[in-house]
């Protein structure tokens, strides 16, 4: 699928394609375990769509949505770079959806069964909006991951937003709750595009 008008490749990264594959809930329904995957989850309103959409320079491969909780199904982007084919896979956001209890509980059982059993997951990326301090979700998830051996790379979104003097304090805050090697934790802004040749490289060394 060819880059859409107004976008653009990275200085380091060349994106030649990236598509969905498929949306679904149940095993049945996801792409063959062939090519290595990369899951992508945070809040709701943490920015997600937003920076798949610039780590594949398009502009809606990733739905946006000013309703949080959007995304209920796992969505599989297939994406060739050089050298190089992998699948993004777009988790349901959690945390301010309005959703039912019911709805959330299958959400979780969804994410679980994918994170848990993929054979083909080689990393996580988990994004935290570096404005807000980490929540029981971010802290569970993230020690959920640790205990089956998949790499986590936080990506810190929303940069942009943060005035030079109040960015050291919210590092700080965000190192203290969501402890991870340091070359794995990426300040990113999916609106000026800073940090996404960086998360690109620590992804794709986990391939």
């Amino acid at each position: 699928m060819l880059l859409e008008p107004g976008t653009r490749n990275s200085a380091l990264v060349k994106i030649h394609s990236a598509e969905i594959v498929a949306s679904a809930v149940a095993p049945d329904g996801w792409p063959a375990q062939d090519l290595p995957e990369v899951a992508v989850m945070g809040r709701s309103n943490v920015g997600k769509s937003s920076l798949l959409n610039r780590m594949v320079a398009r502009r809606q491969l990733a739905r946006t949505s000013s309703t949080p909780g959007k995304t209920r199904l796992l969505h599989f982007y297939e994406i060739a770079l050089s050298g190089t084919r992998l699948r993004l896979v777009d988790l349901p956001g959690y945390g301010y959806a309005k959703v039912s209890k019911q709805e959330r509980n299958r959400w979780r059982s969804m994410i679980e069964a994918y994170l848990g059993e993929r054979e083909n997951l080689r990393a996580a990326v988990l994004l935290q909006d570096v404005r807000r301090d980490p929540q029981a979700d971010e802290i569970d998830l993230l020690a959920w991951l640790a205990e089956r051996q998949v790499p986590t790379v936080i990506a810190l979104t929303k940069m942009d937003k943060l005035k030079a003097k109040e960015k050291v304090k919210r590092l700080r805050a965000v190192e203290a709750a969501l402890p991870v090697q340091a070359d794995w934790r990426v300040q990113t802004s999916a609106k000026t595009g800073a940090g996404v040749d960086r998360l690109w490289e620590v992804v794709l060394s986990l391939l």
